[in-house]
């Protein structure tokens, strides 16, 4: 067995070369660029007003000014205003050759077709969005590097944007062994569980960006796993067992995945849950193995499989360790490092009931998980303790 530190770093040493894709812009949300973003054309890419009133030049602000034409948004005719002249302006529209200022509807008095300003507040370029305020042109909108958020989206289809080129999420494969399983919604006979770890999983890659993901459910039968494992290699980038990496006389992934052509880099780590977790490459495929217990495998997801995804695809990670204050004691042994489900909440932590490996109740109450070294004996009431924020 290996300790927990010695396992990130075994994965961190065989991360795969980032691959990276041209997504249509709206299918690039959550995604990371690889690359500058440049803005082809000022944006605006005209003077423009920012609110409904009136377009006049500062110099004029004291005089009774004729209105002598009007501007609404998505004007395509230029308009020039002569000095002693007002033109009447909407938010959006182009600012007329020769106006530098807008006056706001309500500071404005008309009477006659003739305007008079009422705002002593008024500045030379007051409620004009200047052209390339927003976008110079040929300059950098987005650095690479930046994750795309709902607003960086908009930006990007604001400059005229239509693709991006991003950090490309590989394609996972989910295998689940067991011939216990059976679907939600089936009859639960004597002997057999419901199938959660898909659903658990599927829902956590989501969260991590994946959305290429191919689940198999094979029965506990060494050749059906060693041929589905094969095709899984085949398909996908990272292949995820779930179920039979134990010791048992049924547990046949480690095998199967000698008999792929999987180069085993580690079985077995010294934690609690998740001990038998298993990690294997061929080539710049990635294969883990994860224990069939769903709290365990869960956490061996958060723990490794979150953190390598998040490196993968330069995103920002669905974890975060920080410190906390425990509200009560927690006894152990030394010799493995302890995962506890816990709520955070105001600095302080507090482990929660059913710690067992199959439980998954109170990893459903859970917002954080509770750290505890291999070599300590567990924690203190109002001891400091480090922490792993779920998102």
């Amino acid at each position: 067995m290996i300790s927990v530190e010695e396992a990130k770093k075994i994965i961190d040493q065989n991360i795969p070369e980032r691959k990276t894709r041209i997504l249509p812009l709206k299918e690039a949300f959550g995604h990371t660029t690889a690359e500058d973003i440049y803005s082809k054309y000022n944006i605006p890419n005209f003077s423009q007003s920012s609110m409904d009133g009136y377009a006049i030049r500062f110099e004029d602000k004291d005089l009774k000014l004729k209105i002598s034409g009007e501007m609404q948004a998505g004007s395509t005719e230029q308009f020039h205003l002569e000095k002693g002249n007002a033109c009447r302006i909407f938010t959006g529209a182009p600012l007329p050759i020769g106006a530098d200022t807008i006056v706001m509807q309500e500071k404005a008095f008309v009477e006659s077709g003739f305007l008079t300003v009422h705002d002593n507040d008024l500045e030379k370029g007051l409620h004009v969005r200047n052209a390339g305020s927003d976008a110079k042109k040929d300059s950098v909108a987005i650095r690479s590097g930046s994750y795309l958020s709902a607003a960086a989206i908009g930006y990007l289809s604001g400059i005229g944007c239509t693709e991006v080129n991003v950090f490309a999420a590989p394609s996972i494969s989910l295998i689940l062994t067991g011939n216990e399983l059976v679907q939600p919604g089936e009859n639960l006979g004597f002997g057999q569980v419901y199938e959660s770890n898909s659903y658990q999983l599927e829902s956590v890659l989501k969260q991590c960006g994946i959305h290429t993901i191919e689940s198999f459910w094979v029965k506990d039968d060494p050749s059906e796993v060693e041929k589905t494992l094969d095709l899984a290699i085949s398909k996908t980038d990272i292949v995820i067992l779930v179920g039979g990496v134990s010791v048992g006389d049924y547990d046949f992934v480690i095998d199967a995945a000698k008999q792929c052509g999987v180069e085993q880099k580690f079985h077995k780590i010294r934690q609690k849950p998740g001990k038998p977790f298993y990690f294997g490459t061929k080539g710049e495929k990635l294969v883990f193995g994860l224990p069939g217990n769903p709290s365990s495998a869960l956490t061996c997801f958060y723990l490794y499989i979150a953190p390598l995804l998040s490196e993968m695809m330069k995103r920002p990670a669905i974890t975060k360790k920080t410190n906390a204050t425990s509200t009560s004691s927690f006894g152990k042994k030394t010799g493995l490092t302890h995962f506890l489900k816990a709520t955070y909440e105001n600095g302080n932590v507090t482990p929660l009931h059913a710690q067992e490996s199959y439980r998954l109740q109170s990893f459903a109450e859970a917002n954080c998980l509770m750290i505890l070294p291999e070599d300590s004996e567990g924690c203190k009431k109002d001891e400091e303790v480090e922490i792993i924020l779920l998102k």
